[in-house]
Formats: structure tokens, sequence, C-alpha cells
């Protein structure tokens, strides 16, 4: 079997990935994959002939649903300008904590997602899931990074309404307040 050719969209991806890698000492980073070509726009088809008594043209088609837009710390969509203030500045009960420190990132994702699935089924509105700050890098450390876009991802976007980050006394930056859905908010397509 030969391999099979990038499209323009996951050269794209990939071309943006690849910028943000730094190589380990002594290895160069991987040759970016040669631009592909973009096939040839169609030949527009000759004009047929419409008979006298045409049907009218069907109505275009309606656009695809708006993509649910992502979360960030800060930006609270769906959520009463009350509640989300209350959420920010700590004022909602934790009802359930998960510590991510120590695990490795495969470790940390799936411990994520089983924690946010049963405080869901659980019916609890507020959980706090601690980070760390990650060594004293500008970013901080790696599940500090993640766990946002892990939260914006399968399975854990269908569940998770807003998330900030935590006031000091639970951690502050190296924590985050992650708002549940309803079970009914769930519910709806």
């Amino acid at each position: 079997m030969g391999k099979r050719r990038l499209s323009a969209e996951e050269l794209r991806l990939w071309r943006a990935v690849a910028a943000q890698a730094k190589p380990l000492p002594g290895r160069k980073l991987p040759e970016t994959p040669p631009e592909v070509a973009a096939p040839p726009p169609p030949e527009p088809a000759p004009p047929a002939r419409r008979p006298a008594r045409a049907k009218p043209p069907a109505a275009p088609p309606a656009p695809p649903p708006a993509a649910a837009e992502d979360l960030a710390h800060g930006r609270i969509v769906g959520v009463d300008r009350r509640q989300a203030e209350r959420l920010s500045r700590g004022k909602l009960t934790v009802e359930a904590t998960l510590d991510l420190h120590g695990l490795t990132q495969a470790a940390a994702r799936v411990r994520l997602d089983v924690f946010i699935a049963a405080a869901s089924d659980a019916g609890r509105r507020c959980v706090l899931v601690i980070t760390g700050k990650g060594l004293m890098k500008e970013d901080g450390g790696v599940l500090r990074q993640q766990v946002p876009r892990w939260l914006n991802q399968a399975p854990n976007r269908l569940r998770v309404l807003a998330f900030d980050y935590a006031q000091q006394k639970h951690g502050g930056m190296g924590a985050l307040y992650v708002l549940l859905k309803r079970r009914r908010e769930r519910a709806r397509p």
C-alpha cells in the first residue's frame, strides 16, 4: 500500500503544528511535505436549455449549524453574568476536586475525562481541576496548557459550560473552576 497524500487542510494543520515544534538536542525537524497542488477548478458546464415550463429553482441549502464556540479562561458563553462572576470569583461551591499533579499527559487526560463524566452524571455543577503551575516557564506546565484544550474536546465539551482560573485559596493559576452543564442542557441537540 502506498502512502496517501495529505489534503490541503491536513497539510496546513501540520505546518502550524510543526512551526511550534522544537527539535531535541542533536536532531533536526523533519522536512515539511511538499505543497499539495489544488485540483483545477471544474470547467463550467454549457448552459442547458430550459423547457418551457421548468420547475422553480430549489431553495439554497441551509447553512451548516455553527460549531460550539471554544471555551477559554474568562470567555463565558451561555452563562448569565451573575453566574459567570460567581464562577470567576470562586463563590460557587466546589463539589469535587481532581488533582493532576505528577501525572503524565496520557494518564491526566484519562483521569480528566473520567472525572468530568462522573461529576456530570452525579449532577455536580462546579468542580475544581488542579493542574499545577508547572516549572517556572513562561507558559506554565504542560498540564496547565493541555487541560483547557481537553475541556474543549469531546467528550468533555458536551458536559462543560465554562471554566476559569481558580482563586488563590484554591490554587490560583494552577487550578481551574469548571462549570458543568445541567443534565437537561446536555440533552439538547
